[in-house]
């Protein structure tokens, strides 16, 4: 746990977004900082650059949770996927629905009425390009303007009182099966995004463009290509199509002017494709994929990186948001970063270096028996990697991960994460494969089952430092939503089967709950306004991602009706 003196040093760092924020050369952009610095605000997607989920908020706390009510609904006007995690900026909410026509709300905070509706015009075809169903999770604000990645492929700042579009810059062909679904990361006068399509083939890349005029300022692949640095670990030309997309959330640590991205599985999912066994760079395989890249907002140059699954062979995505905090480990603050990964292990690493500091399961894992901290590799168990006529059996955890984009939380008060966790395996075989643009690249098939105990979901409170859990909540599906950590000693969660929860920080007891009608995957978050303060969460269950679950996909369909409404609670 964190010592007092380690506290006050992990609060200033989660409240600026990393120590040394304000004293830094390269400081964020000033209204970000600002916002974040204000405890009421809830001014990134993560609430602050660290991706911590953590309000400083407290008048909401154990002893009086079991009072909270509704204080306002607003329904998005839409179904399929609503997974956005709202920002409130002053007393302005904004928050994002799974497709248009309106795609960005702003809303009066204490009262839900409505402000603006932004309405880009967005082609119906977009839906057969996302793979795992439309969607979008949230905004971005800097400098009075909102700003918001759109499934047609492009970037677009909006006025933030007006909501009137200010600019709007094509980032990619969504018809190769690249939309964008999460919010962008503001630094400075950089707005940085990345898109999807790992499971269409596409190349990933990660682009800033500039806050004011929407011009690209720099754009960095994900795969090297030809005479670039790691190009050598792909097969011939199968880096063409090759994943590695950056489709989630990014973090930033000002004090060293780093952003940290995940990278996507690469493709195809038939690993022979694209296999090379070994290469100049030992065993990292199918550079830059399943990875966590560290990078200069000022040039998009890579400072390092940490690659999870090389050469992946069972679709661990490594986009899952890392988390930045200064952990007290032996004695000594140590600034790191944290990623509970899609293939079941929790890693810790130096967020300066990139050093490997640790890794652990922290889910039901069989693909390997351990991660070799020395190397930072995985080592693998051998008949757990699929080949044409030689299924694998016993997978775990499955293609969803231990993890998927749900975010986790931590508290500098409990130096606990919290995590939305899944326990569920597969059966793997592999088949020939070729590109076509525009339609599914995978050449698998993952029969899916549930994992060790029976349980498909877990919400678990983790210590990053000891690497061990310290209490479950166990949820009878997977797929459940993120979690908000706040300084009342509370977490609060919603399920796949609607059930929005308070739980106690300390020993996980539930302390509260609500139904909200149809399944939650977002992450909540607190705000306060007037001194009051609220907690707010965006209900709609998964649609497509169902479909890759099987039997359990069934159960979550069946669980709860589609939805897309904000829910607002206070005292």
């Amino acid at each position: 746990m964190t010592s007092k003196r380690n506290f006050w040093l992990s609060t200033v760092f989660l409240t600026l977004g990393a120590v040394g924020a304000i004293s830094a050369p390269a400081r964020a952009n000033d209204s970000i900082t600002q916002a974040v610095v204000d405890p009421n605000e809830w001014a990134t997607s993560g609430r602050d650059y660290s991706n911590t989920r953590f309000s400083p908020l407290k008048q909401i706390n154990p002893q009086n949770v079991s009072q909270l009510k509704l204080a306002y609904a607003f329904s998005l006007g839409s179904l399929r996927s609503n997974e956005s995690t709202p920002i409130v900026v002053g007393d302005t909410l904004y928050v994002s629905t799974s497709w248009g026509p309106k795609y960005v709300y702003a809303l009066d905070a204490k009262t839900g009425q409505k402000k603006w509706q932004y309405e880009p015009d967005i082609p119906d075809d977009v839906m057969q390009y996302g793979c795992c169903d439309v969607v979008n999770r949230g905004v971005a604000y800097a400098d009075g303007k909102i700003f918001v990645g759109r499934l047609d492929g492009y970037l677009a700042a909006v006025d933030a009182k007006s909501g009137e579009e200010v600019w709007a810059t094509q980032v990619v062909d969504y018809k190769q099966g690249s939309v964008i679904t999460s919010p962008p990361l503001v630094v400075r006068d950089r707005v940085i995004i990345g898109f999807g399509g790992g499971e269409y083939g596409a190349r990933g890349s990660l682009q800033a463009y500039d806050i004011n005029s929407g011009k690209q300022v720099w754009k960095t692949w994900t795969i090297p290509g030809p005479g670039e640095p790691g190009n050598d670990t792909w097969k011939g030309d199968s880096w063409q199509h090759g994943g590695g997309v950056v489709w989630l959330i990014g973090s930033y640590d000002p004090k060293t002017n780093t952003v940290f991205y995940g990278t996507s599985n690469p493709s195809p999912w038939n690993a022979a494709v694209r296999s090379t066994g070994t290469s100049d760079y030992g065993n990292l395989r199918n550079l830059y994929t399943s990875s966590t890249l560290a990078i200069d907002p000022d040039t998009g140059k890579i400072k390092w990186y940490l690659q999870s699954t090389p050469e992946d062979a069972w679709d661990y995505d490594g986009v899952n948001e890392a988390v930045l905090a200064d952990l007290n480990i032996n004695g000594q603050a140590v600034p790191a970063m944290m990623k509970a990964d899609r293939n079941g292990f929790f890693y810790v690493a130096n967020r300066e270096s990139g050093k490997l500091i640790s890794a652990e399961k922290f889910v039901p894992t069989t693909w390997a028996e351990k991660i070799d901290i020395a190397t930072a590799k995985p080592v693998e168990v051998p008949d757990k990697r699929a080949s044409i006529g030689h299924p694998a059996k016993g997978i775990c955890p499955n293609l969803i991960g231990g993890k998927n984009w749900q975010p986790m939380s931590y508290s500098p008060e409990t130096g606990l994460v919290y995590i939305p966790s899944n326990n569920i395996c597969m059966n793997w075989s592999v088949s020939e494969v070729n590109y076509r643009r525009g339609v599914f690249y995978l050449g698998a098939e993952f029969p899916t089952f549930p994992g060790p105990g029976g349980y498909l979901g877990e919400i678990m409170a983790w210590d990053p430092v000891a690497q061990k859990k310290v209490w479950g909540v166990k949820e009878d599906l997977p797929f459940n939503g993120g979690t908000l950590a706040t300084a009342g000693g509370l977490v609060f969660y919603g399920n796949i089967q609607g059930l929005f929860k308070a739980l106690d920080a300390k020993s996980g007891q539930e302390l509260w709950k609500v139904s909200l009608g149809s399944g939650v995957g977002a992450g909540p978050i607190s705000f306060a306004v007037d001194g009051k303060q609220y907690v707010a969460v965006v209900a709609g269950r998964t649609v497509s991602t169902a479909a890759f679950m099987g039997e359990i996909g069934n159960r979550i369909v069946a669980a709860t009706p589609e939805g897309g409404t904000l829910f607002v609670f206070s005292e």
